[in-house]
């Protein structure tokens, strides 16, 4: 099937042009104790009322989840998966695979995503060593172009299925970061991280007191020993600048943008992936469950931040990230699902106030490159 050019910036993909966008909610909440009422029957609920066949018939469906890694256990568990994957070939697909990060494949077996128990292969997102893919231009700051994995690109529809939790760098990740980072090759995905910033160190006005150390409190200035020099890790970063006013030599400048330019570079990175495939041919699915502080990526789980919320659905990019912004937006943490010690600062999402980073910036982001509306009618499934 013929493949669409990436549209421009600014210009609106899929259901972008419609005032808002039909998100279906599925609440993990049950109200009898019998497994109709329960979050997987919902789902196959949820699934029977979305464009499936629109999407999928007669296509090769590339379903897009992220594998975890290491010892995380905090993934969208499988039967969900092989729930989805049978939907798909029942929609008429002429065939579906399952897919992640081609340095990530290796781990899915420790989370029970196999073939067979999925129903569907797993496949390297750019292949067995990453270098499958296609460039596509960007010409953002130092994001000069994307590395789009190639059987993500040559796939005819697309369905992002989303573990929706908290984000160091970004706020929150979701729909939209399942696609900017999980469908461009690994060198690409440090092209995105170099846009991390906010903070300018000169090392030549340092004189090594590490007051900047001492006054961080989360842990984002570290020392390198090895190299006899400070190190800013940004996704601990709360811009709260107690490094800035610690420095006697005011090696420390704020740079502006912050955490703002690795967002604008995450939504450019996923319009290009979404703009290879035809309007209608991509669904996106945020599971709100397990819903912890970091990415599955560090490797390891920590305790939910709050009671399980549910599944959210739509063709709708923009607004399926906003509505699971709207529905955790003012959670309190349970009891042990932060690090003892860690403080919650001032903010208008619960993530923003464990992170530092406005999550919703990123939907403002999205929206202005054109990748849709936040608008949304939200459509409870029962």
């Amino acid at each position: 099937m013929a493949k669409c050019a990436a549209p421009e910036a600014g210009k609106k993909v899929a259901a972008g042009n419609r005032p808002e966008a039909d998100v279906l909610f599925a609440s993990a909440f049950v109200e009898r104790l019998e497994a109709r009422a329960t979050l997987p029957a919902k789902f196959m609920r949820m699934l029977d009322r979305l464009p499936l066949a629109r999407v999928c018939e007669g296509g090769v469906v590339a379903l897009k989840v992220h594998v975890g890694g290491n010892i995380g256990f905090t993934t969208i568990p499988p039967i969900f998966v092989r729930m989805l994957v049978q939907r798909i070939k029942d929609a008429g697909a002429k065939s579906v695979f399952v897919t992640d990060g081609s340095g990530s494949i290796h781990e899915a077996t420790a989370r029970g995503y196999t073939a067979e128990v999925l129903g569907a292969p797993l496949v390297g997102a750019a292949g067995v060593r990453d270098k499958f893919f296609y460039r596509h231009k960007i010409g953002y700051k130092t994001l000069k172009e994307v590395e789009v994995c190639g059987n993500i690109e040559d796939a005819d529809a697309l369905i992002n299925l989303s573990h929706f939790k908290g984000h160091g760098a970004c706020g929150y990740g979701g729909a939209m970061k399942n696609l900017a980072m999980g469908c461009i090759t690994q060198r690409s995905r440090g092209d995105l991280h170099q846009l991390e910033g906010g903070l300018e160190y000169n090392a030549k006005l340092c004189i090594k007191c590490k007051r900047c150390v001492e006054a961080c409190t989360h842990g984002a200035a570290r020392w390198n020993a090895k190299q006899d020099r400070l190190e800013i890790f940004y996704h601990d970063c709360l811009y709260c600048r107690h490094c800035v006013l610690a420095c006697p030599k005011d090696a420390f400048k704020i740079a502006g943008g912050g955490f703002i330019p690795f967002q604008r570079g995450l939504a450019m990175a996923a319009r290009e992936v979404l703009g290879t495939f035809e309007p209608g041919r991509a669904l996106h699915i945020n599971f709100l469950t397990q819903i912890t502080m970091y990415c599955d990526c560090w490797g390891f789980s920590t305790p939910a931040l709050i009671p399980d919320v549910g599944i959210l659905a739509s063709d709708g990019l923009v607004a399926v990230d906003n509505a699971s912004l709207d529905l955790t937006r003012d959670g309190e943490p349970l009891p042990g699902s932060l690090p003892r010690g860690r403080e919650l600062v001032e903010g208008r999402h619960l993530f923003q106030r464990i992170h530092g980073k406005d999550p919703y910036i990123q939907i403002e982001q999205m929206e202005a490159v054109g990748l849709g509306t936040a608008k949304y009618r939200l459509q409870e499934v029962r």
